[in-house]
């Protein structure tokens, strides 16, 4: 239970009405979840406004409402606080509410396009390794220490947030680390938290369904970094032309990595297999799991923010030569008869062409590359074409597919990709809607020392459809299908 008047020392009031003190037993945005004592938050949003279930969360027994608009006939005994912004206070109330959770943790921030997964799900597994507590929330799942919390947004909910750190805390976790996506920055999600350190990875063509133009992308990232404490890193890739923007007004403390440009983290790739890469990091020769020009970058921000972070370069060198690849990002599967299918979670054009460049840097021999290709329904229309035009300029063969379709016909989808197809592309290209059907196509066309690309899915083990979800996991099908093989 916690006062209500200590909730509200941090925000801006415009008006207050009913009781001003008041014990809140909980904090919620979710009226259904309201109980006895509890404060509930009435937010505008993009599908719902939250003061239409005010009613609800009454019912359930709430005491304190915070809202931009009073009702006409207050409830008695009901504190109602009304606030310009109701999503901008839900994060500094909740972790007032939570005992400020992030302050006692050594919290470090993703975000970027391409790569945040990957990069905040490494910094989990190497400080692990280096003998600490850790939490992790993202795309793939949020854990504490090891045990694993589901998730459905790459960045949880203010209030769900502040709770999974507060019970971070309470298992004795020393650092969290945690995607920052730009919905989730724009929305205040990250408000209230206090960041010891943050990371740009790279931005490219993304999310312009929400955000409608690339410079509005590029404002959502960078605000991240506007509002960091002098106290925190800034690390940003100096190989992309925006990354020095992200930190033009950051109060924090700016670092560089790169793998072509002198910077304060450097990297170079000496040897580039499917097997993993030897890289030459900071002047020191490390052996890797992992493939690929773009992982290089992620284990180099890896590297230099263990390094920030106060730890001793040798033991991060040590404890990162034995990180696995993550679920889904580049994850390799071989046939006993030779094939390789590579799933992959690439789902945008520049994250397709970095595959597709690795690919074809490590592939050698006269194997063809097949590549299926989906787009997701109800999201950034205008990548698909892009999209489809970078498979078919790399590939030997290509098949259009479904990824999630969610509320859309997979067959709109498909004919928004065929527009980039170009003409002397279209005899090399197979339009297959069904998934499950196109990749036993490709697994069919195959012949030993070819390779099977995958990508749009990665991790993921369903297929979105008319809003309902099915299980659907490329990786088991796949293995399905290469043991029949056998």
């Amino acid at each position: 239970m916690v006062n209500l008047s200590n909730l509200l020392k941090k925000i801006s009031i415009l008006e207050h009405q009913g009781p001003a003190q008041a014990w809140i037993s909980s904090v919620q945005l979710d009226s259904r979840r309201v109980s006895k004592g509890g404060l509930f938050f009435a937010v505008r949003g993009a599908k719902s406004d939250g003061h239409l279930f005010i009613d609800k969360a009454l019912e359930n027994g709430a005491t304190a409402i915070i809202c931009e608009e009073m009702p006409a006939k207050p409830a008695l005994g009901v504190s109602y606080i009304r606030v310009a912004n109701t999503q901008d206070v839900v994060g500094p109330i909740a972790s007032e509410f939570f005992g400020n959770p992030s302050q006692k943790l050594r919290l470090v921030g993703v975000t970027g396009t391409n790569g945040k997964t990957t990069t905040a799900t490494l910094l989990y597994c190497l400080f692990q390794n280096l003998g600490y507590r850790v939490g992790l929330l993202s795309t793939i799942g949020n854990y504490i220490n090891e045990k694993p919390y589901p998730t459905n947004l790459t960045t949880p909910d203010a209030v769900s947030m502040q709770q999974m750190m507060a019970e971070m805390v309470a298992d004795g976790c020393d650092y969290c680390f945690m995607e920052a996506s730009s919905h989730a920055i724009v929305q205040q999600r990250i408000a209230g938290l206090h960041f010891v350190g943050a990371i740009f990875s790279n931005i490219t063509h993304d999310h312009l369904d929400y955000h409608k133009t690339f410079d509005q992308y590029i404002k959502a990232k960078k605000l991240f970094f506007d509002k960091l404490p002098s106290t925190a890193f800034a690390l940003v890739n100096t190989d992309d032309r925006n990354g020095m923007v992200m930190v033009q007004n950051t109060k924090a403390s700016v670092h560089t990595f790169s793998l072509k440009n002198l910077s304060d983290f450097n990297c170079q790739i000496l040897e580039n297999l499917f097997e993993g890469m030897l890289l030459e990091m900071d002047k020191q020769e490390v052996w890797t799991k992992f493939v690929g020009r773009f992982n290089a970058y992620n284990l180099l921000s890896v590297y230099a923010s263990a390094v920030l972070l106060g730890q001793p370069k040798h033991d991060v060198l040590t404890a990162l030569s034995a990180l696995e690849p993550v679920n889904g990002r580049f994850e390799t599967i071989r046939s006993q008869d030779g094939i390789v299918a590579i799933v992959d979670y690439a789902h945008t054009p520049d994250a397709l062409v970095n595959v597709l460049n690795t690919i074809n840097d490590v592939r050698s021999g006269d194997g063809q590359l097949i590549s299926l290709v989906g787009c997701g329904g109800d999201r950034d229309k205008t990548k698909r074409p892009e999209m489809a035009r970078v498979v078919a300029e790399a590939a030997d063969k290509v098949i259009l597919t479904s990824d999630n379709p969610r509320s859309e016909k997979p067959e709109d989808i498909i004919a928004d990709m065929k527009a980039g197809i170009k003409r002397e592309y279209e005899s090399k290209t197979l339009v297959i809607t069904d998934r499950l059907e196109a990749i036993k196509t490709a697994v069919m066309l195959a012949r030993p020392n070819d390779i099977i690309l995958i990508p749009g899915k990665g991790h993921e083990d369903y297929q979105e459809i008319n809003g309902v979800k099915h299980h659907f996991s490329d990786q088991e099908i796949i293995r399905e299908l290469f043991a029949q093989r056998a």
